[in-house]
């Protein structure tokens, strides 16, 4: 259609005037299959050739290192977005109807088009890396120090322009921060287990428990405090595997001590539907007293490897 539509322009006489390409579509971006087959081989390489040597142990880092490859770059472009989406704001508010500033405003809109849609095309990228590296390591992927926010499946502003574009851009920003649904808030500690079959039972514990709930909560959100050396890692790994949309919220350290109980506020401001608590320390105990003072469902799984304890547990069940 651009091409057909600028032959019937060059018959005419309209001098000074061009047509600039087109926005770019997910066409112009590689197909997902493609995508899929050529990070399968790369990784199957990459592992293939560590494999039985002395980087084999080093192999979970450099599986996170690829993952995070794609998501650095994702973030990069969302940050173009974000300082297009500002020249769209500051020609808005200036606008003064003139030929000029239409055209300056047209530009940075599809500017802003274009760098959202190559950061769609690279979370998607980053999604299909970070399935690889669940199933070759049985942990969900997770950033240092970012958020791993995925747009795909968002109504998103490359649909709209002008004072459409920049507020479906703040929405499309808001809902990729607290995805939609029921917010589950999951809590506890770091556990040591004597064998690997009591480790085994408790995180067979912590899946079917999790699952329960689900069944009550389809739309559910899960909300956990994304430590990748406890049990928040079980959750987060269950999580990705029955696709369910996460929110995680870090110890903000500065805080020092105070900061697990600031955690446990901001999660209960989110009214959730359940607390499902396993074994923890006492900040974790604060949660489940704050939980159910609030009366909010308290799932208590902090028995020996997992189980409900003996006495009044509020379950699901």
């Amino acid at each position: 259609m651009h091409t057909s539509f600028t032959d019937q322009l060059a018959g005419l006489d309209l001098a000074g005037f061009s047509i600039g390409p087109a926005p770019v579509s997910s066409s112009d971006f590689p197909v997902r299959e493609a995508v899929v087959q050529t990070l399968e081989a790369v990784w199957s390489d990459l592992f293939a050739l560590v494999s039985g040597t002395a980087l084999e142990a080093d192999a979970e880092d450099l599986g996170w290192a690829f993952v995070n490859l794609f998501h650095r770059s994702a973030t990069r472009k969302s940050t173009a977005l974000d300082r297009a989406t500002d020249e769209v704001r500051a020609l808005v508010a200036t606008a003064d109807g003139s030929e000029i500033h239409t055209h300056e405003l047209e530009t940075q809109v599809e500017r802003a088009q274009c760098a959202e849609a190559a950061m769609l095309a690279l979370e998607e990228m980053r999604e299909i890396a970070a399935s690889l590296y669940l199933n070759e390591f049985g942990s969900s992927w997770k950033p240092v120090s970012s958020s791993r926010f995925n747009h795909g499946a968002m109504l998103t502003s490359a649909l709209v322009e002008g004072r459409d574009f920049l507020r479906a851009r703040a929405e499309a920003k808001r809902r990729a921060a607290m995805p939609e649904g029921t917010p589950v808030v999951f809590a506890g500690g770091r556990t040591r287990h004597p064998s690997e079959a009591d480790a085994l039972t408790f995180a067979n514990n912590v899946w079917a428990t999790l699952d329960k709930v689900r069944d009550r909560v389809p739309d559910m959100v899960l909300i956990h405090g994304g430590d990748t050396k406890g049990v928040d890692r079980l959750a987060s790994s269950w999580a990705e595997r029955r696709n369910i949309p996460q929110v995680t919220f870090s110890l903000d350290m500065r805080l020092g001590a105070r900061a697990g109980f600031k955690r446990n506020e901001r999660m209960l401001s989110l009214d959730p539907r359940y607390v499902v608590a396993f074994p923890g320390n006492g900040v974790l105990e604060r949660l489940v007293i704050e939980a159910k003072t609030r009366r909010i469902t308290v799932v208590d799984r902090r028995g020996p490897l997992g189980t409900s304890p003996k006495s009044g547990a509020h379950s699901p069940d």
